[in-house]
Parts: structure tokens; C-alpha cells; sequence
């Protein structure tokens, strides 16, 4: 009868929540377990075939959903937390929202992105089949510290379910060495790609013995083929290889004679697919069709979220040095002239420490073709202050973000970028969709700058 009630009170949380709008998606289930506290351990037994959990800094979303996509187009049954709801609550909420009016549901497979901070939370009501670790970036300094403190928490939760199989990102030496005790497999991209320009490292030093690593090649940050000169460690071997990766339209690569091809944007997506690919094998399932699984995907909000509002204006989350870093370098890649608009805030859900915006190769966007430059957010002349710094030059400073995009629009430019930390991102884009409905009701942007 707990149970009951427990997901009942989630299904209505959720409506009346919608009602005013709400997502929803944590709320429900922190109320749902006040009434049952045992309320996921419960209905994680309806999970007939796995619980397959993604962690990581950067890039779990995206690979948790494509993994859900691709276990839906494969015709099994999933539950999936897609919204990005990856604490104790969320997860709640996406087993109770997943019951039917009796308390009840039946699914092969759970994919559960997990805060890599909750994961041992987590990990205290359910136990996964497999656990795909991404990577490890330094992150919001106020709330999850230094990455050391990370991976303390990752091994606490690990240590949880010892029979778990870990998916492991190779060329990242802090995300490989949670493998060593570990049954586990690895992914990675075996050849360099992209030019060699120094950028700031997150993990420079040796996971085992300290001392500074070297590298064969790297990808960007401390991700590539790392070596350690004093004690032997090195990436480990790859059962998940990247090779001949090619960029220039489409992104194009082959791993363990597949061959891949999807009309992604950004470098650091072809980890995201290396880490679906890897999960699916592990698994077991056949991956013959693997790219008519994800073709189709459609990205969460600002994974390089393309809208169209007479020109292209393409709106990115960024929220730490190596999200930033490789948005820059998408940015770099496109030869178009561009505008650029970076918003930054330090909401809670940011981070209030912003120092990290010295850790970010802002000065690269000086090679970026561009056209002009825009600082906006709470924290707009943080961000202008950086970029005094670089030496390179900003168009407008200005808190409104619809002035800042109508602005772009203006220009003779042929795309405009807009890159957000997290606060930032859902204004933004609905800023941007009201844009949208505006030139399709009016042939053109009829708003007051």
C-alpha cells in the first residue's frame, strides 16, 4: 500500500507541477519516498534484462539517451531518466512516472543517468548491471571540490556493486584507472585527429605515482595516448577503437570494423557514440545497424541545437574549462563568419565559484573567423573580464539575452553561436523559439531591440 501511494503522490507532484510550469522531472519522487522510502529498490525488480547506469562529467546525458534510443529502435522496453534528472529523486521519479495505475510496469532495460557525486546515493537503492563512466573534468569547485574528491565518491559507489561491469573511457587516465580492480572494457580513439595545440590539462599528473605524464598524442584536455615515464602506466589497451575519423562533413569513423556515420556536431560526441557502441557490445547485442539506431536521435536542449532564425543561431551547454574548451573548438572548425554570444551565471545549479572561466582557451576564439562578440548572464562582466585578458575584443555587454540574439540577427554573418552554462540554457532557448514563432508569423522579427 506504500508503494502505492508513493507513486500515485509522484503522478500527481508531476501534473500539478506541469500545471505551473514545472519540468517535474525530482520533486515527485524526493516526495515519493518520504511515504516509501524502499520505493526504487522495489520497482528496480521489474527490470527484467539490466540496469545500465551513465556517469561522468561532460557527456552523460547524450549517452545515456542515444544508449536509450538505441535499445528502443533494437525493440526492447526501457525506462530512461532523458530529462537529465540524475539524483536520488529523479530517479524515483523515473521508476514511479514509469508504473501504471496499479504501481506496476515491466521493462528489459533501466538507463539511468547518475550524478557522479549521488552515485553511491544511488547506488543504495539500486544495483546496475553496468556502469559507463565518460569522464572525469573539473566541475562546479563549490560543490563537488576537486576531482580527487570525484573519484573518491565514484569508488565508494563502485564498491557498492562489486559484480558491476564498468564501460570506461581509455584516454582518460582519471576515468581508466577505476578498471584496475574491476572487471571493465575500454573506449577510445586510437589515432590523432586533431592538431596539437597546447590547452589546459585537467589530470597532468599519474593516477598510480603522481608524477607528470606524457603523451604520444592527446584529444583535448588530459584526454589521448598518455604514458607515464616513472612508474610504466599508460592507457590501457582499447576493446573499443576509434579509427579514421574524418570530420570535414559528416562525422565519419570506424571502431572494431564497424563503420559509422552521423550527422553529429563536435569532436567529443564520436566518446559519447564510442561509449554507446561499447555498451551495446558488452551487452551482447548485435550492433550491425548501429548508425540507423542513433540517426534519428534528436539531442537534448543546447547539445549544439540548431535553430533556425533566418540564419542558423546554434545554442550549446558549456558549464566547466573542458565543456568550454571543445565548444570553442566546434566553433573553430566551423569556417562560416560567425557570432558569438556567451552567457554565464553562478545559480546554485551553476556553481557560484566562477574562477574556472581562467582555466577556459578563451583566447582561441580569436582564430575563429569571427564576426562579433557578446557577453551576457548574471556574471556578464566576470566573463568580459576574461576576455579583456585575452585580447579580444567584445562587440556588446548586455544582460538581456533576446537583444543579444536579435542583434546577431542583423549582422552579415552566417551563423551565430550562443554558449551557456546550465542556468542559462532553457531561457535561452525559449527566448529563441519565441524568435522563431515571431518570423513565421511575421517574415521577420517584428520585437523592439
Amino acid at each position: 500500500m506504500r508503494k502505492l501511494l508513493a507513486v500515485w503522490a509522484a503522478k500527481f507532484a508531476s501534473i500539478a507541477g506541469r500545471l505551473i510550469g514545472k519540468k517535474s522531472s525530482s520533486t515527485p519522487g524526493v516526495i515519493a519516498l518520504k511515504i516509501c522510502p524502499d520505493l526504487i529498490k522495489i520497482l528496480s525488480k521489474n527490470i527484467k534484462k539490466g540496469i545500465i547506469v551513465t556517469c561522468g562529467t561532460n557527456g552523460k546525458t547524450t549517452t545515456n539517451n542515444l544508449l536509450n534510443t538505441a535499445l528502443l529502435k533494437s525493440g526492447y522496453t526501457t525506462i530512461c531518466n532523458n530529462l537529465g534528472a540524475n539524483m536520488v529523486g529523479g530517479i524515483a521519479t523515473t521508476f514511479a512516472q514509469a508504473c501504471n495505475i496499479w504501481g506496476t510496469f515491466k521493462a528489459d532495460y533501466a538507463c539511468l543517468e547518475i550524478d557522479e557525486a549521488s552515485a553511491r546515493r544511488v547506488f543504495a537503492h539500486l544495483t546496475p548491471n553496468y556502469m559507463i563512466i565518460t569522464n572525469l573534468f573539473r566541475d562546479q569547485l563549490d560543490r563537488y571540490g576537486e576531482i580527487d574528491i570525484t573519484m573518491d565518491l565514484l569508488n565508494e559507489a563502485i564498491s557498492m556493486a562489486p559484480d558491476v561491469k564498468l564501460i570506461l573511457n581509455g584516454d582518460d587516465p582519471l576515468t581508466a584507472q577505476f578498471g584496475q580492480n574491476h572487471n571493465a572494457v575500454y573506449f577510445g580513439i586510437d589515432e590523432q585527429v586533431l592538431p596539437q595545440i597546447e590547452e589546459t590539462k585537467e589530470g597532468q599528473f599519474c593516477a598510480i605515482c603522481g608524477e607528470e605524464q606524457k603523451y604520444h598524442y592527446y584529444h583535448y584536455s588530459q584526454l589521448g595516448s598518455y604514458y607515464c615515464p616513472h612508474c610504466g602506466n599508460k592507457r590501457p589497451n582499447l576493446d573499443f577503437a576509434a579509427h579514421h575519423v574524418d570530420l570535414k562533413d559528416a562525422m565519419k569513423f570506424t571502431v572494431n570494423d564497424t563503420k559509422i556515420n552521423l550527422n553529429y556536431r563536435g569532436f567529443y560526441n564520436i566518446y559519447n557514440i564510442l561509449a554507446v557502441y561499447s555498451a551495446l557490445s558488452t551487452i551482447g547485442l548485435p550492433s550491425k545497424n548501429f548508425s540507423a539506431m542513433l540517426e534519428d536521435y534528436k539531442p537534448q536542449i543546447g547539445r549544439m541545437e540548431e535553430i533556425h532564425l533566418g540564419k542558423p543561431v546554434i545554442l550549446n551547454l558549456a558549464k566547466n574549462p573542458a565543456g568550454f574548451n571543445q565548444a570553442i573548438q566546434t566553433v573553430l572548425q566551423d569556417p562560416r563568419r560567425k557570432d558569438v554570444i556567451i552567457a554565464i551565471n553562478d545559480k546554485a545549479n551553476d556553481g557560484h565559484d566562477v574562477s574556472w572561466l581562467w582555466d577556459v582557451d578563451f583566447d582561441k576564439l580569436g582564430l575563429a573567423n569571427l564576426n562579433t562578440l557578446t557577453t551576457t548572464g548574471i556574471r556578464l562582466y566576470d566573463i568580459s573580464l576574461r576576455f579583456k585578458y585575452a585580447d579580444i575584443e567584445i562587440t556588446e555587454i548586455t544582460p538581456d539575452m533576446r537583444r543579444a540574439i536579435l542583434n546577431c540577427l542583423k549582422t552579415d554573418a552566417e551563423v551565430c553561436y550562443v554558449l551557456v552554462n546550465y542556468t542559462a540554457l532553457y531561457s535561452t532557448q525559449t527566448t529563441m523559439l519565441e524568435l522563431q514563432k515571431e518570423l513565421k508569423q511575421d517574415g521577420e522579427v517584428t520585437a523592439n531591440v
